[in-house]
């Protein structure tokens, strides 16, 4: 009975990780991208940044793992900002909706940083990466076309 138990509770725990993997581009209170640092993925790094280092842009503030990337952000904060506001780049181009993204799940595209959804979906994982790679160039047309519909939707 004690193993059930473990078991049980070690899935459950996997399975709210899992879940918590995916977050919105900017939370209720304000956090942009899960609390990423946005200038950390040019390095092609999705790095968590620190609640201590932050910037605001907008209504959001960003986190970062360095002063340095903070002031990088400050000076062209618009050149870091992850396209459809956040939202999964596959999600505005293939099903013209709004999905949540995993911080984790990235692809920087002409100097652009683009992310994705990446986590379970109907009972196994499904990361929209993967399927923006096999039809990459014309998901991205379809995902700006969308976009100005998209953005306004709730």
């Amino acid at each position: 009975m004690k193993t059930t138990r473990m078991i049980f509770t070690l899935a459950l725990v996997l399975f709210v990780s899992a879940l918590g993997a995916q977050v919105a581009p900017i939370d209720k209170k304000g956090l942009a991208i899960g609390g990423y640092d946005v200038v950390s993925y040019f390095s092609n790094k999705a790095t968590k940044g620190d609640a201590k280092i932050t910037a605001t842009h907008g209504d959001a503030t960003y986190q970062f793992a360095t002063t340095a990337n903070r002031d990088t952000f400050k000076k062209n904060p618009s050149k870091y900002l992850p396209q459809f506001d956040g939202y999964c780049a596959w999600g505005v181009g293939a099903k013209s909706t709004k999905f949540p993204i995993n911080p984790e799940t990235f692809e920087i595209i002409d100097g652009k940083l683009y992310l994705f959804f990446n986590g379970p979906f109907n009972g196994s994982n499904f990361n929209t990466l993967e399927a923006w790679n096999q039809d990459q160039d014309n998901l991205l047309k379809a995902a700006n076309n969308n976009w100005p519909i998209v953005k306004t939707s709730k």
